[in-house]
């Protein structure tokens, strides 16, 4: 029997536009932090942030429920994660 190659899987490499480094403004450093980040990284501590403070909606997980610190980001009580991302998008450099 002949044995079975296996097919060499191509590693992904991440697209340079996500991980050039961005500034939070002062209201997203407030959850994320003031150093430069690739975007990420800032998604992924904000959706620490989110899971933290139990911030998803409970019945529909897709929408986020804004505290003190996410409302002036939002801009209003709930939002899906999905417009998450181009709000937070106008609070970085």
């Amino acid at each position: 029997m002949a044995a079975k190659k296996k097919k060499k899987t191509a590693k992904r490499k991440p697209n340079a536009a996500f991980m050039k480094p961005v500034k939070p403004d002062a209201t997203l450093a407030a959850i994320v932090g003031d150093k430069p980040l690739p975007r990420t990284e800032l998604t992924k501590k904000l959706w620490a942030y989110i899971k933290k403070n139990g911030l998803q909606d409970k019945k529909n997980r897709r929408m986020i429920n804004a505290d003190a610190n996410l409302k002036p980001i939002f801009k209003t009580a709930q939002v899906s994660m999905f417009k998450m991302t181009a709000l937070v998008n106008k609070h970085v450099k």
